[in-house]
């Protein structure tokens, strides 16, 4: 690293750099409760207008949840980086009230790109989905003067 910040420091400050511009994930209620080198997590929780037809969690809000993890997680080096491609798998559905979480954490990054898993769960630990990310890097960095 050219800088002076170690890797959490680094981590930490891409972070909150990416926090002040993401309205998305601020007026959807979420909360970045960790970051470090490759990984973040987030939480959630389910309200009334976040339920579809069925009374359950639409999956785009769970889907937007680990996206937003992932795009966290796949920054904390210092680069920009964007999605190149992401999937999810349902595993149980998520109900008004329920506190959901979600825990991305870096598989494998090389060059430009970068692979993720997010695993989303209830307050009670119940996976409720499992998400798949591909990161792709892009010009810019969120600290000026601090690369890895």
């Amino acid at each position: 690293m050219s800088g002076t910040m170690t890797p959490q420091l680094l981590a930490e400050a891409a972070a909150a750099a990416m926090w002040q511009g993401d309205a998305a994930s601020q007026n959807l209620g979420m909360v970045l409760s960790d970051v470090a080198p490759g990984r973040a997590s987030m939480a959630m929780t389910v309200r009334p207008e976040m339920t579809n037809g069925h009374r359950i969690c639409h999956g785009g809000y769970i889907f937007t949840l680990a996206d937003s993890a992932f795009a966290f997680a796949c920054n904390t080096h210092n680069q920009r980086a964007v999605a190149q491609m992401a999937s999810v798998t349902f595993t149980a559905p998520a109900f008004d009230g329920d506190v959901l979480t979600a825990r991305a954490s870096e598989l494998w990054k090389q060059g430009r790109g970068g692979l993720y898993d997010v695993h989303v769960t209830n307050q009670n630990g119940d996976l409720i989905a499992e998400f798949r990310g591909h990161s792709r890097t892009v010009k810019g960095t969120h600290v000026p003067g601090e690369l890895e």
